[in-house]
């Protein structure tokens, strides 16, 4: 039985490496012949494994599929590699952004600009080109406005396994933000 079960964890090992994205779960079971519930803790063992041996890759789990990816703490070496990784930084104006699309997906840009009060075109290209989000089609309305939502590597890039890990916002939190955006609005105003 152990030699079974070490057979099917190197055939996922052989499919979430060769993949180099990440794959379904339905898909790694299928392609192992095992049920999702029993090939899902398989793959949660393993990612245990990997942890205990403190090992340079780990599995992730992004929204029901899976994915090899390199621990953080290793960057500093692939950087001696790679000389020039692929790293960009996110100013306010992106996160700010971000956050309105991550909270109220699909969204369009004319929703992302009402809720921000300027132009939002850069910060929307901005994103689209670091992979954070991507068009998800269009808007049933006059225009067919494009629809933005968030990617994979959004969840990747902020450790989430899904959406609904994102943090709560509640409603005294919300009339706060209105209040401040008010006062910085009328001191705009004043000068």
């Amino acid at each position: 039985m152990q030699m079974e079960i070490e057979k099917v964890q190197a055939a996922i090992e052989a499919i979430l490496f060769t993949m180099g994205e990440s794959v379904e779960l339905s898909k790694i079971a299928e392609a192992i012949g095992h049920d999702e519930d029993t090939t899902r803790k398989l793959i949660h063992n393993m990612m245990d494994r990997y942890e205990e041996e403190d090992r340079g890759i780990r599995i992730i789990e992004l929204d029901h599929s899976f994915q090899f990816c390199t621990k953080k703490e290793m960057y500093e070496y692939l950087i001696r590699i790679a000389k020039q990784p692929r790293k960009y930084a996110l100013t306010d104006v992106l996160l700010e952004t971000l956050s309105i699309i991550a909270y109220r997906q699909p969204v369009t840009r004319l929703e992302i600009e009402k809720i921000r009060g300027v132009k939002s075109d850069h910060a929307v290209n901005k994103l689209v080109e670091y992979g954070l989000i991507e068009e998800n089609g269009r808007l049933d309305a006059p225009g067919r406005p494009l629809l933005f939502g968030t990617t994979e590597e959004f969840l990747r890039r902020f450790s989430l396994q899904s959406l609904d890990e994102l943090p709560s916002v509640n409603s005294e939190q919300i009339e706060h933000f209105k209040e401040e955006a008010e006062d910085e609005a009328q001191m705009t105003l004043d000068i």
